[in-house]
């Protein structure tokens, strides 16, 4: 922008100072030669009041000696017929004189080689007509013509470039303003809510700075109330907990009252744990970006109960080692919920299912999800919102699809060695070195997972971390199952 500004008003000014420049430099030489010609025209008149007072030659000889164009050669006095026909050096053409003399009033000039002759006739003491010629040379038609030129290209040179930096000034206002604008607007959709634009420039991309201040107050202002109110509905979790609680203390001593006490104390730390994290300031979450073992090991760990009921089998592979992918946790838990739910809503009970996790080339990380069903009998229309068929919505796998091609990747949909449909699921990883690194076979090995702790060490649990609500309904299992085996004991 600050180059076509500059570009801009250098053309312009080019422009203006070449439509002034041009005619000056023409009036500048109009003037000169006006100037020399009228130089010579008044030493001829002085030739003239001579001529006028006597018609003798050599009084005439001494008398224009003090004429400053016979001291350089540059006067002629051309005599009437039967005198001495010329006085000093000539240049003019024969033709010339012959016009002048005959106009007997009429002065010329004309072009000879070195410069111009002017031509006066003039009438001397006889009546008859003599012609003066003054040579003017070429360099006195152009004396002081090279330094006015100098001054008046040096005039518009300095327009020019005054011009130009005047602009670049302003459009460096300008421009700097909008770079720290998109600067302040990139980093606050990175992720950086306290990025604030500091005003500044024109009025308007003042005011644009201003409303996108007020603009990022109210987004955090709704991300935190959003936060509130995540936290208080978690919150309303303590009130069934404490009587949860209350009638675990009621129990009688026995291994069986101590297990739902511990699995009660249990939830009760994994709700104040998803407190905790909703309130937690956003400016504090961890980075966008997640192991995609672990989710999946941990998803297919939390469907696996239903799959249990149903007696389906499901087969999981690749999650033995950690695969870190550019997108959150939460979209993630909720592309493979989709993926899985839609295995258990559109497969018969006892169907089997495969969910595998690989590292391609790229680096690209895929997740794989296989069934023995009736498969897709229209992939390409699935992933269209509201065209999957079946009479379901049709925004899951657009759901998916959306994080898939947000992380960099993309899904595809085609038959399954089991018979069913096969679904991939392709998303960056997060370090390609690392990628790399593991094709060439060198290096230290990723690590391998350590079901004990499946949380990276490095890695701050977010708002959208679901371990806790995970582990909660493990409690939540755990005292049901202790429920029904100590109804199962009573007599």
């Amino acid at each position: 922008m600050r180059r076509a500004l500059a570009l801009v008003a250098l053309a312009t000014t080019a422009m203006v100072s070449l439509a002034f420049v041009v005619p000056l430099l023409l009036v500048v030489h109009q003037i000169a030669r006006e100037r020399a010609l009228g130089d010579a025209q008044r030493q001829a008149n002085q030739a003239v009041s001579l001529l006028a007072a006597t018609n003798d030659v050599k009084v005439i000889e001494d008398a224009i000696s003090t004429i400053p164009a016979w001291n350089s050669d540059g006067l002629a006095i051309y005599l009437p017929d039967g005198q001495t026909p010329v006085i000093g050096t000539t240049r003019a053409k024969p033709t010339d004189i012959k016009t002048v003399r005959a106009s007997e009033d009429k002065s010329i000039t004309s072009d000879v080689d070195g410069g111009v002759v002017y031509l006066q006739p003039t009438k001397i003491s006889t009546g008859q007509v003599a012609v003066i010629e003054v040579f003017v040379p070429s360099d006195a038609l152009s004396r002081g013509v090279a330094g006015a030129s100098a001054a008046l290209l040096a005039v518009a040179l300095g327009l020019v470039i005054g011009s130009v930096v005047v602009a670049d000034r302003l459009a460096a206002k300008v421009v700097g303003a909008t770079r720290n604008l998109a600067a302040v607007a990139r980093a606050f959709g990175d992720g950086n809510l306290e990025a604030r634009v500091e005003p500044s420039g024109p009025r308007e991309l003042s005011e644009a700075g201003a409303s996108f201040n007020t603009m990022a107050d109210r987004v955090v202002a709704t991300l935190d109330a959003e936060r509130e109110l995540a936290a208080d509905l978690s919150h309303r979790l303590r009130t069934p907990l404490t009587a949860l609680r209350l009638d675990a203390e009621a129990l009688d001593d026995g291994v069986d009252a101590a297990r739902i006490r511990d699995a009660v104390a249990t939830l009760e730390r994994e709700v104040d744990v998803i407190i905790q994290t909703a309130r937690r300031p956003l400016s504090e979450r961890g980075p966008e970006w997640c192991d995609l073992a672990e989710v999946v090991s941990e998803r297919v760990e939390f469907w696996g109960a239903l799959a249990e009921d149903e007696h389906r089998d499901c087969r999981l592979a690749g999650v033995g080692r950690r695969v870190p992918v550019s997108v959150s946790r939460t979209e993630l838990v909720s592309c493979v919920d989709v993926l899985l739910g839609n295995v258990f809503r559109h497969t018969a009970p006892g169907v089997a299912f495969a969910v595998s996790v690989l590292v391609l080339r790229g680096p690209v990380a895929a997740l794989v999800i296989e069934d023995a069903g009736t498969g897709i009998r229209h992939p390409r229309m699935a992933v269209r919102r509201g065209n999957s068929g079946g009479g379901s919505t049709g925004l899951g796998l657009d759901i998916v699809r959306k994080v898939a091609e947000t992380a960099g990747g993309s899904i595809r949909i085609d038959t399954s060695p089991m018979g069913g449909a096969r679904i991939r699921v392709d998303l960056a990883m997060l370090d390609p070195a690392v990628f790399r690194n593991m094709a060439r076979g060198g290096g230290e090995p990723m690590p391998e997972r350590d079901d004990s702790d499946r949380a990276w060490p490095d890695v701050p649990r977010g708002a959208g971390d679901y371990r806790p609500l995970h582990r909660a309904v493990g409690a939540l299992r755990a005292i049901r199952k202790t429920r029904v085996n100590s109804r199962s004991d009573r007599p």
